[in-house]
């Protein structure tokens, strides 16, 4: 369980985040607190105790691409393409730890509706992408539905509070990148960034406390699915 001070501590980094976002005089601020907070998130699933070791690895892995995600998208510099690829790198982390609880394609319907909300962000999104940017943004947006398809999909047969954590956290994350997309691509709105890193964090908190809980059955290691 979260401590009361380690989630107070997310909240204030979040909230000093976001101020920054839109202090220009203190660019710092965000420069500082927007990395901290996902490393704050990611200590979520660094100090839980699971009985599915692996699928807290690739969450942790996921949690620290994103982190350097997060610093290339905030750098002075046009460094969209590489945040861009550590966010890809991250879904698929993410993507790896779902199947510790669950086969591929644990259940067809998840993917059908991911597939029509990813059909229809990147309809609103492709006259105003720019030609070199349209096979990578059309891969992240694959993959990043594909991630959040699973998820659902596992709550879907799985039906715990872990896999129910994992699957809002999937949608969160649409909602946050399509908000970040529609911003960059469409049509620029004030309060863009405070939507996009609320909905993010919140994806990212989500995410991260969906590593199952150990109990005492499942203390053994022979208790693990075998995924291969």
């Amino acid at each position: 369980m979260t401590s009361p001070a380690l989630r107070g501590a997310i909240a204030v980094s979040a909230l000093l985040a976001i101020a920054g976002a839109y202090a220009s005089h203190m660019p710092w601020l965000h420069w500082v607190c927007k990395p901290l907070t996902t490393l704050l998130i990611a200590s979520i699933a660094w100090r839980a105790s699971t009985s599915l070791p692996r699928y807290r690895v690739w969450l942790i892995a996921g949690l620290l691409l994103s982190t350097l995600g997060d610093v290339f998208l905030m750098l002075p510099m046009d460094a969209f393409v590489p945040g861009l690829a550590s966010f890809l790198l991250a879904h698929i982390a993410y993507l790896l730890a779902l199947r510790q609880r669950g086969r591929w394609f644990a259940a067809a319907w998840p993917f059908a509706v991911y597939a029509l909300v990813a059909g229809a962000v990147l309809s609103q999104l492709w006259p105003g992408l720019p030609g070199e940017l349209r096979p990578p943004v059309v891969v992240y947006v694959m993959v990043l539905a594909a991630m959040a398809a699973q998820a659902l999909a596992v709550w879907w047969r799985q039906h715990d509070a872990a896999s129910a954590s994992a699957a809002w956290g999937g949608a969160f994350f649409v909602l946050s990148d399509a908000l970040l997309a529609w911003d960059r691509f469409v049509a620029p709105f004030a309060a863009a960034s405070a939507a996009v890193l609320a909905s993010y964090w919140l994806a990212q908190w989500l995410i991260a406390r969906s590593v199952p809980v150990a109990t005492a059955s499942e203390a053994h290691p022979s208790r693990e699915p075998v995924t291969s």
